[in-house]
């Protein structure tokens, strides 16, 4: 007597690569990789970039940049995250934070964005997304790094601007704006 085979049948299949596969882009591409970010478990200084949607108003504009300001009072030193210096531009936002570690990190700036986006969703009389990716983060691992990305970050406003020699009223480096970051840990 002739044994049957088992005769495979073809199933679609679940995970694995795939064409077109995976997280969509909130734009024709990524703005920000969504690899993982670095882990870290002590304090450590960050380059944040925050880019915000085609449909936001100016960040440079004093209403704005007023709601900016309220924001960033109210998050500094929130969930083990400091703000040491930041920069408004047009379309987006620049800042050296200081977080106690990559959970601090993701959820302190999880909160100022939530703060940012509903306040100047309130202000252009909106609702929905108001940034147009995840943040971007670089870790400053050396204190070449950091200085660096300070100096970036105080003189970006030249690179997009060339409003010429001064201190950007948009930024941290005027004296009434100082107030709004990390109070100096003594």
């Amino acid at each position: 007597m002739k044994s049957d085979k088992q005769l495979a049948i073809p199933l679609p299949m679940r995970g694995g690569k795939r064409p077109r596969s995976g997280r969509k882009p909130k734009g024709k591409k990524a703005m920000v990789s969504h690899a993982a970010r670095p882990r870290f478990e002590r304090a450590t200084p960050v380059h944040v970039t925050l880019w915000v949607a085609k449909h936001v108003w100016s960040l440079r504009s004093r209403r704005c940049f007023s709601l900016l300001s309220r924001s960033f009072a109210e998050a500094r030193e929130h969930l083990g995250m400091r703000m040491i210096e930041f920069s408004v531009q047009g379309n987006h936002l620049h800042l050296i934070v200081e977080a106690n570690d990559s959970r601090a990190l993701s959820r302190g700036m999880q909160g100022l964005c939530i703060r940012i986006a509903r306040a100047l969703n309130k202000l252009m009389d909106q609702a929905g997304r108001v940034f147009s990716d995840h943040f971007h983060s670089r870790l400053l691992t050396t204190p070449t790094e950091l200085v660096r990305a300070i100096k970036y970050v105080i003189d970006n406003h030249e690179h997009h601007f060339a409003e010429g020699a001064g201190p950007d009223p948009f930024s941290s480096t005027t004296t009434e704006n100082k107030s709004l970051l990390a109070k100096p840990v003594s």
